[in-house]
This record gives structure tokens, sequence and C-alpha cells, in this order.
């Protein structure tokens, strides 16, 4: 039993059957100075409530992560109190536990030296409050971890995702290279050519093995649990604004535990001072 509970059992001792303090301590098998002992803690209810607050909206963020977002608003705590906050208030995900697979020996590709050096692009699907599906295109620089844009439609072509890169060219540039699966808009004559003539590389992956782009596969968990699994969209431009606004806020807002807990506009902007320190220098 816990001193809490003890106290209250001597409370209704003496309350109830009208005995000492004395009497009814030694009942409980509790000491009096422990009994009289007041907690001299700070007030935790502000910071219970804003933990509170960041958890109902970013649903899907750890202990860690609301420590970060908590420390960027000048809460002078540690990743420890947060933790025992998060626990006692009940707000601990509940994570599925992964079966283990035999791994097999595989190359891995260099990692890109910079940001906008190479990117990982993918589809995912979805579907509207009434039942009609529509598909997401998904882009993610494999350096800084930035989505350059994310492109909802109720269908897409090779010609389509061409298109989608011609227009990110004049707002963020192209990369040397991008990280496809094996999907018919990729494997597609219209992407092919737009790729020979910007002479950019496209890297397929292995048939059935997605590990071999592991970046936009986190990327895409991450948009499947944080958005598309909170929302129930009412029409495909609705489901355009909401993806478009999350894709904002993982950019220029969420901390990121790769780029140690920097968001990804950060990370980038301090690897392009980096690499400008090291040209001038």
């Amino acid at each position: 039993m816990k001193p809490a509970q003890k106290r209250e059992c001597v409370h209704f001792l003496q309350v109830g059957f009208r005995v000492s303090e004395r009497r009814a301590c030694q009942v409980v098998g509790m000491h009096r100075t422990r009994y009289r002992y007041r907690s001299r803690a700070q007030d935790q209810s502000p910071l219970r409530q804003r933990i509170r607050e960041i958890a109902a909206v970013r649903v899907r963020y750890g202990y860690r992560r609301v420590h970060t977002l908590l420390r960027r608003e000048g809460w002078p705590i540690n990743v420890k109190r947060v933790y025992r906050l998060y626990r006692r208030d009940g707000l601990s995900l509940r994570l599925k536990v992964r079966k283990k697979r035999v791994s097999a020996p595989r190359t891995m590709p260099l990692p890109p030296q910079g940001p906008n050096e190479q990117w990982s692009m993918d589809f995912m699907s979805d579907s509207l409050y009434d039942g009609r599906r529509f598909r997401v295109l998904t882009l993610v620089d494999n350096m800084s971890r930035e989505s350059p844009a994310i492109v909802a439609d109720t269908a897409f072509s090779g010609a389509h995702v061409a298109a989608v890169l011609n227009r990110l060219e004049a707002t963020w540039g192209l990369p040397k290279s991008i990280q496809v699966d094996n999907g018919p808009e990729f494997t597609s004559r219209a992407l092919d050519e737009w790729a020979h003539r910007h002479r950019i590389k496209l890297v397929f992956s292995r048939p059935g093995t997605p590990t071999d782009n592991p970046y936009i596969e986190a990327f895409n968990g991450r948009f499947r649990a944080e958005c598309l699994d909170q929302h129930w969209f009412a029409s495909l431009e609705e489901a355009r604004q909401i993806i478009e606004a999350w894709r904002i806020d993982y950019n220029d807002v969420r901390p990121h535990t790769a780029l140690d807990n920097h968001t990804p506009t950060d990370y980038k902007a301090a690897c392009l001072r980096n690499q400008a320190r090291e040209e001038t220098g």
C-alpha cells in the first residue's frame, strides 16, 4: 500500500472511529512522521496540462518528441520528468511488436553527402468518406529528410509524375538521383525520357525488397500514422489541404530523431552553411 493510501486509512480511522493519531498509525502500520509529511514538490499541473494538450493534437508523438517541443517552448525540464508525467496520465503509445525475420546480407548504396543530392519517391493510397480511393505521391530528401512535395490525385501516370518533378525544379531544384520501386509509373517511358533529359539517375529497388529504399518507407510510415490515419477526408480537395499542412509541419516543426531532434528545414540549413564554410575556408 502506498503512503498516500495509508494516510487516507489513518484519516478514516480518526474520523470514523474517533481514535487518536497514534493509535490509527499503529493499526495501519505507518510512522507518524510519514503521516504528517507534506510534499514540498512544485505543482506539476500546468506542465501536465501542456503535455496532455500536445498529446491530444499530436497523437502519434512519444514522450521524447513531446519533451523536445516543451524545451522549445521554454520549459526547463528533463526528459525523465516528462516520461513520468506522460506515463501517469496514460498517454503511452501502443506499439506493435514486429516479427523478426531472417536477414540476408546485401550491398548498401553510399549515403548522400549533402541535401538535394538523392531523393526517394513512392506511392500510397487512401480513401474518402464515401469509399472512393485516391493515391498519394510522396517524395523525401534522403539527407535532410525534408519532403519537397506530397501530391494527392485520383490516378497517376509516368507523365503526371514527370510534371510534378518539373514543378519542383523551379522551387527546390532537382537531385542527382531518385530512388524508386518497380511500379509502372516509375518504369514508364515518359519518366525514363524525363530522367534522361535532366541527367537524373533512377535507382530501382530489387523486386519485393522495400528495405532497399528505407528513407521513403520510414517517411510513409510516419505520414500514414500522423496524417492519413488521423483524418476522415470529405473530398479530394480537403485531403490535399490537410496533407499539405502536415507536410509543412513535418518540415518546419516536427522534431526528427534521426536528425538529433532538429527539424528537416533546420538540418538542411545547417548542412548548407557547413558546405559554404568548407568551400570558402
